[in-house]
């Protein structure tokens, strides 16, 4: 794992309505009629890890964001905003993608990377999402790009040690700062919350000072 590198997503990504939460449910239960139907050849292939390559233990699919500052963000308008780049199964994929993204100190305007978990949408509505929150981390600017490659590999190299609770994670470019987060399920788990803040600044190697604040994704909402 030391040998990779990958991207997260953001705080004020706008205000979104409950109209995704169904959108995600329509889309879940497609999946799963899409699932138990025989194959078509418009069936989307499930990503796989390649012969003798190393697989995650989870699929992720990499998300990007970019929004006019100050113009209101409906839920819908936010989806539309958002652009799958891809997914992947093993180290190898990821590096393929990674290695071709712009990293995030050299994006310009008001960007986010997304890195979720796959059929996970970043999205505070996502079933996956609703009960959670997300450890915020604000950096000065020059700090993205590490910071971001460091969280990524923690994450896809399972170092949080929470079980099933990470949902992914978003780098968002702005332009006085920029902000780093990492999702997780279950916001009501402090033993859970307490674990990822402590690992967050192990593999960030964050000064003691360091400001972390964990914010529910119900407060967001509001």
């Amino acid at each position: 794992l030391s040998s990779f590198v990958i991207r997260l997503k953001d705080d004020d990504s706008g205000d979104h309505d409950q109209n995704e939460e169904n959108n995600t449910q329509k889309d879940g239960e497609k999946e799963k009629n899409d699932r138990e139907k025989p194959q078509t050849t418009s069936k989307r292939k499930a990503v796989v890890p390649g012969p003798a390559e190393h697989p995650l233990q989870y699929n992720y699919t990499f998300w990007y964001s970019r929004r006019t500052p100050g113009r209101p963000t409906s839920s819908q308008s936010y989806e539309q905003n958002i652009k799958q780049i891809g997914t992947f199964a093993s180290v190898e994929q990821f590096w393929r993608f990674y290695s071709h993204m712009v990293r995030p100190g050299d994006l310009t305007g008001h960007s986010d990377f997304h890195l979720f978990k796959e059929g996970i949408k970043p999205m505070w509505e996502d079933d996956a999402n609703k009960n959670g929150g997300k450890w915020i981390i604000r950096l000065r600017k020059g700090l993205a790009s590490r910071c971001w490659e460091n969280l990524i590999l923690a994450m896809l190299g399972e170092q949080f040690m929470v079980g099933e609770e990470i949902c992914g994670a978003v780098v968002s470019v702005r332009f006085q700062e920029d902000i780093i987060s990492i999702w997780n399920k279950t916001a009501s788990d402090q033993a859970t919350t307490a674990r990822i803040r402590d690992t967050l600044r192990r593999v960030l190697n964050l000064p003691p000072n360091t400001i972390m604040e964990y914010k529910t994704h119900t407060d967001s909402i509001k």
